[in-house]
């Protein structure tokens, strides 16, 4: 991919006499401005005139066209952000710049999401079409995928792992693009362009902290480079980078984070400790009963009218005594465990090294090589361990025995004497949650570009490979717990008696490697063909071959350890692609583009997809764009290898279901299994994408852009409706084809009621289809005031018209506006309005930048799952809050540099100006009530950072 100063190519001035001045500065703005932080820069420099009359002009590839050109506003929709640009911003990381654009949605996957499948990661969802339906580029080519599949399904490159220091721009095509590119550019493209070369050094530094504690950031780069490749031939460059993150504890917030006991403003109270929520405190409760089934300490039931009682007294790990509870009989010892023992965000150590090496073979081409290496560490704390679980084994009924196995009285149980089981609830102190994913990315490029003859070609081979080393603590070996409640080894009065052998083996640590790679080799062509009344013809073709790969093994192969189910991933293809395009001006007014791409794939076969562009300038001030295309998304090696996933999600069976069972634990709200296995049957997902555009500049410093989209995605693939077969289940009617479910144990307390569904189970299908459509709207400004004083403001802003999801009865559920689809990347919802107004101005040596962020509120309905409000008192069945809810989110960066001299400046930054606080979200299944992925800086409060930037 050619950037902003590639080798020239020469066409004839006559060519461009349809480029103006508005042209000029708007490729000017094009290669210095970012959407959410534009800046105007100086027009290029004339450009030379050779002796046959022709003039080399400076011309740039665009993403979403493969000819280069000197005017970038193509027929389809791109957002440019460069380096500048993002130091400006404030933003440290790419995943930050990359979902601040107002485009992306639904189905993103924020970094603090440490308890998703894809946990450390971080990837893109344009137009909320899940990751997986955008292509994510470095340098105009592919990147391997993430080693793991986000909810055990769709494949993403993660943005972690892409080097920071060494963009050289941004560009975010919003349109269809599988005519250029391929599968998966179905929503978009993000396609990252990193510096062809670099003289001279600079390094900087910063560092930052909340101001409620916490998240402390360290950043180091350094960036040095030499050689002029004109008068020396060639350049190198090695840029090094470095970050620390610290975690943030829940306990360093305030309510409501900091707890899931909601009772105060009329939610649930989800706090430790209840026996009624399956879900213990480290002193742990016990009720006096019975085993139903002589010998299975799984089979407790509690006698009639039994009360709870503590184990032990309450005090210790800020456990408190509870009586006089309705719902909770006796007492209990109460305890917030997600403040003792969670995160707010994840600890990350992120360190990379990328360097290029150009070289001049001659005056027509150049060789180059890049490679880099990052490492991405996310350490993640968790909860205690829960003797109870309801998957992949049930013990929420779970006993400790009056007698051991050698017939004395257990000594865990305080009801042995009088020949009672004791129904416990505990978390084990000794055996806390957590995981290490440590992301280790190699990328390897190597290519030519040049001329030959009227031609300019550009080929490269890219080597990619990622490994991910994941180890999971606190997971109950299923055998091992079932032995030391039996045989009383384990200390539950006492725990700290207990062996380090013995806690081991109850809880071994999980561990896997994960794999993912790409090897792709390609050859593209371009060239002039002819004299247009507009212009020139121009052609461009290209092939490439590329081999894929995944190799993720289960983490819990054999369903040892409890509360953990299965997912693993692994298949390779190869595959084939050619495409051409044409754009053809055929009046200075008047440009059409052509576009067309071929693909096999070794494992589903064969694909077309074409494209069709225009731009008409009927004035010099407006011009009208518009675009209509056709996509594909290929199968994931989740979807159609040798994988199947098991996720969950919690669930709160019908209400009369709940009635059957007397409104007991068994039927309260609990983690439901959906086990999803690959088809190697499978059809790739494919699209219609149509946009329409109108781009108005009637002064040099104005300029304005207003476009529509509409994406229709048929064969979509997913698992059958859950709805649908939950529905058959409670109904006593036959299931969907193909699917199937597992039932829990019976209920003691209700033996011959229906058992509650445990996993829910279907292979994926091409079942559905769905719509979405909207608009962005983007308005410039560029201002001088003065010789000194410049001022830019741009204001940002889609809408989503509607967003549908058709399952295959028909039926239409519409998600825009609410906390659906609920199944994806952690249940964030579709907002209608995501926005952002960046306002910056230039004074001397100074640049202040204030940037507002917006994301509109959702309604806590989700369509997928169940009708009505989905946050619910489930004690009183009100829904709360009452409104059915989340507010709208709103906040403030403000950030500065000061140049002292030319080779040392000073940036700060104060993030979230207002400290504004995330709107409550209590159903988001990433978090404690608030939304990760639209109002993390909500929650993290205010936050300052300085930094040092010095040029040598």
């Amino acid at each position: 991919m050619k950037t902003c100063s590639p080798l020239r190519v020469r066409f004839p001035l006559r060519a461009y006499r349809r480029h103006s001045l508005a042209t000029a500065i708007a490729f000017a703005i094009a290669c210095t401005s970012v959407a959410s932080f534009a800046q105007s820069a100086p027009p290029p420099a004339p450009a030379p005139q050779d002796q046959k009359g022709t003039t080399e002009l400076q011309t740039i590839t665009v993403t979403g066209s493969a000819l280069p050109r000197i005017d970038v506003e193509t027929p389809s929709p791109v957002t440019v952000i460069t380096a500048d640009m993002i130091r400006k911003s404030g933003l440290t990381t790419i995943s930050d710049v990359i979902r601040a654009v107002s485009a992306d949605n639904s189905g993103s996957i924020p970094t603090s999401f440490t308890a998703g499948f894809a946990a450390g990661s971080s990837g893109v969802a344009l137009r909320g079409l899940t990751v997986n339906s955008t292509l994510v580029l470095i340098d105009g080519r592919r990147a391997a995928s993430y080693a793991l599949a986000d909810d055990g399904q769709r494949s993403f490159v993660d943005l972690n792992t892409i080097p920071t220091n060494a963009i050289e721009r941004i560009d975010v095509l919003k349109d269809g693009a599988s005519s250029l590119y391929g599968a998966d550019a179905i929503a978009g493209v993000v396609n990252i362009i990193l510096k062809p070369g670099y003289q001279g050094a600079e390094a900087s530094a910063s560092v930052g902290t909340s101001q409620h504690g916490g998240g402390t950031q360290k950043r180091a780069s350094v960036l040095f480079g030499g050689g002029d490749l004109n008068k020396d031939g060639y350049n190198a460059y090695v840029s090094v980078e470095y970050q620390k993150d610290d975690d943030i504890r829940v306990r360093q917030r305030g309510f409501p984070y900091n707890t899931v006991d909601l009772s105060r403003i009329g939610g649930n109270n989800l706090i430790a400790g209840q026996p009624s929520l399956n879900l213990g405190s480290t002193v742990g409760t016990v009720t006096p009963g019975q085993l139903s089934r002589p010998g299975d300490v799984t089979s407790g039931v509690p006698n009639t009218g039994a009360v709870a009682q503590p184990l032990g007294p309450c005090g210790p790990n800020g456990t408190t005594l509870v009586t006089g509870d309705p719902n909770n009989p006796g007492s209990y010892c109460s305890q917030n465990v997600n403040q003792l023992y969670s995160d707010i965000a994840p600890s990350i150590d992120r360190r990379g090294v990328y360097g290029r090496f150009t070289l001049k073979v001659s005056d027509n081409m150049q060789a180059y090589i890049g490679a880099s290496y990052y490492e991405t560490k996310t350490t993640v704390s968790g909860l205690p361990a829960q003797i109870q679980a309801g998957t992949p084994n049930n013990t929420n009924t779970i006993a400790l025995p009056a007698t051991l196995p050698d017939g004395s009285l257990n000594p865990n149980n305080p009801f042995a004497a009088a020949g009672n089981a004791a129904l416990i609830n505990y978390g084990f102190p000794g055996i806390l949650g957590g995981a290490v994913n440590d992301n280790h990315n190699f990328r390897l490029v190597g290519g030519l570009t040049g001329t030959f003859g009227e031609w300019n070609y550009d080929t490269a081979l890219v080597l990619n490979h990622t490994s991910l080393d994941v180890t999971n603590f606190g997971f109950l070996n299923y055998n091992q717990l079932i032995s030391a409640v039996t045989n009383g080894t384990y200390n539950f009065l006492n725990p700290s008696a207990n062996s380090q052998a013995l806690i081991a083996a109850l809880a071994p640590p999980l561990k896997k490697t994960s794999t993912s790679d790409l090897q792709s080799i390609d050859f593209r062509l371009s060239r002039s063909l002819m004299d247009l009344k507009g212009g020139q013809l121009g052609l461009a073709t290209g092939i490439d071959i590329r081999r894929e790969a995944q190799d993720d093994p289960d983490l819990n192969p054999n369903l040892a350890a409890q509360g953990l189910g299965i997912a693993h991933t692994r298949g390779k293809r190869t595959v084939s692609g050619v495409y051409a395009e044409i754009d053809a001006p055929f009046l200075e007014s008047l440009e059409v583009d052509l576009s067309g791409r071929f693909d096999h794939y070794s494992d589903f076969g064969n694909n077309f997809s074409p494209k069709i562009g225009f731009k008409w300038k009927p004035i010099e001030e407006l011009a009208f764009r518009g675009t209509f295309s056709k996509g594909f998304r290929a199968p994931s090696f989740a979807e159609n290898g040798s994988s199947a996933a098991e996720g969950f999600t919690l669930y709160t069976p019908p209400a009369d279901f709940q009635n059957q069972h007397g409104n007991s634990g068994y039927v309260q709200p609990y983690g439901l299994a959906f086990l999803t296995s690959a088809n190697p049957n499978i059809k790739p997902e494919r699209s219609k994408s149509y946009t329409f555009g109108i781009l108005y500049q009637p002064i040099p410093q104005l300029s304005a852009s207003l476009d529509y989209y509409a994406i229709k995605k048929t064969g979509v693939i997913a698992q059958q409706s859950s709805n649908a077969i939950l529905d058959a289940y409670y109904a006593g009617l036959p299931l969907p084809a193909g699917s199937s479910i597992t039932v829990d144990g019976p209920d003691p307390a209700a033996p011959t009621a229906l058992p509650r569904p445990l996993i829910v189970a279907a292979p994926y299908v091409n079942q559905n289809a769905l719509k979405t459509e909207g608009i962005d709207l983007d308005l410039k400004g560029n201002f001088d005031f003065s010789e000194n004083v410049h001022f830019t403001s741009e204001i940002q802003l889609t809408k989503i018209l509607s967003w549908k999801l058709i399952l295959q009865d028909g039926t239409e559920l519409q998600f825009v506006g609410t906390h659906g689809p609920y199944q994806l990347s952690s249940g964030a919802g579709t907002p209608r309005y995501r926005g952002s107004w960046a306002n910056s101005v230039s004074f001397g040596k100074a640049t202040v930048t204030a940037t507002a962020y917006y994301t509109s509120g959702l309604k806590f309905t989700v369509p997928d799952i169940t009708s009505g409000c989905f946050s619910t008192n489930t004690l009183t069945g009100a829904d709360f809050p009452a409104s059915c809810h989340m507010s709208s989110f709103t906040d403030v960066d403000l950030t500065g540099s000061y140049d002292f001299t030319p080779k040392l400046s000073v940036n700060a930054s104060v993030m979230n100006i207002f400290d504004r606080k995330a709107p409550l979200d209590p159903i988001n299944y990433a978090a404690i009530n608030y939304n990760p992925t639209y109002a993390m800086n909500g929650v993290i409060g205010r936050f300052y950072s300085l930094g040092v930037r010095v040029k040598f």
